[in-house]
């Protein structure tokens, strides 16, 4: 695969804090356990329940699919780090987490921005939202958000693979995040950043475009209603998902676009557990807090049991 001297990498994570990796392990593996609970209960409901099996839930279901994916991709290895210190990961494992951290980045990106483009059908174009926004249409563009995922994690791998390593091993950073795994590369990589970074804004810049419009027409919509009432139950359809894009672009903010003079390593790995950690276990509390149908729904579910 690749002519490299190095076989494996090591995951330096929070090594600057010794004395803290036991209370650390409880404190992610609450979030981990969180995290799967409450995005499995949220995508079994819409999965299970007809009365979910509309556009803006399957979106909702692809987030808490997403959600679950990115925890598992970065929380486990983590968590073995913390308990028995074991900060080794293979070659073939970090290019797998490579990988899946670009897969779910990019099919994120495209979720949000198909979940903005619905909002705005439903509250810009009432009458014409199922011609539109069709449970068919909705299943395209969910397929196309996981596949062009898909795509560009392999071909950054590919990228990837074809530089060597023969340097330090040292990634410091929670797991094989693409920018840092690069940096070891003891060849020129140049043209390998300049085409990733390209590829990278392409990517990036038409999701965050449409979303970005569809707001300002949702807003704009928003603000002719004449009613108080009538603007407060408009944009409770959609404030759990500007709540979550919010926390989204908010956090790739500080990931990528924060001035390198003011930002340090430790910011980084921050960003990346709020990303990987904090945002998937928060999103289901956000959209079933904010959301009355899905509370009705679970109020149902807990009575059944319980009572």
């Amino acid at each position: 695969m690749t002519n490299s001297t190095i076989t494996e990498f090591v995951l330096l994570g929070f090594h600057e804090l010794p004395s803290f990796q036991l209370s650390l392990f409880f404190i992610f593996v609450s979030i981990y356990v969180v995290t799967l609970v409450g995005n499995s209960l949220t995508s079994c409901l819409f999965c299970l329940d007809r009365h979910f099996h509309r556009p803006m839930y399957i979106f909702l279901c692809n987030m808490s699919v997403l959600d679950m994916s990115f925890s598992s991709m970065v929380l486990p290895k983590l968590l073995d780090i913390f308990l028995t210190g074991n900060n080794v990961i293979s070659y073939n494992g970090c290019m797998t987490q490579v990988f899946f951290f670009v897969l779910l980045m990019v099919t994120e990106y495209l979720i949000l921005a198909a979940m903005a483009y619905d909002r705005y059908v439903a509250i810009c174009l009432p009458l014409r939202y199922s011609h539109f926004m069709s449970l068919q249409v909705c299943f395209w563009m969910s397929w196309m958000s996981w596949t062009l995922g898909v795509l560009d994690g392999t071909l950054y791998v590919f990228l990837i693979s074809s530089c060597t390593f023969c340097g330090s091993n040292e990634v410091d950073h929670i797991f094989c995040e693409l920018k840092h795994v690069i940096k070891l590369s003891c060849s020129d990589v140049h043209t390998i950043k300049t085409l990733i970074l390209v590829l990278g804004t392409i990517i990036g810049f038409v999701p965050s475009v449409m979303t970005l419009v569809s707001y300002i027409y949702i807003i704009s919509t928003i603000l002719k209603i004449n009613s108080k009432e009538g603007r407060h139950k408009t944009f409770s359809t959609c404030s759990s998902h500007l709540t979550v894009i919010l926390m989204f672009y908010g956090i790739l903010f500080g990931m990528y676009l924060m001035p390198k003079s003011s930002f340090s390593m430790d910011q980084d790995k921050v960003f990346s557990i709020l990303y990987a950690g904090v945002i998937p276990m928060l999103n289901p509390l956000i959209y079933s807090l904010r959301n009355q149908e899905v509370k009705k729904a679970l109020h149902k579910i807990r009575r059944y049991i319980f009572y």
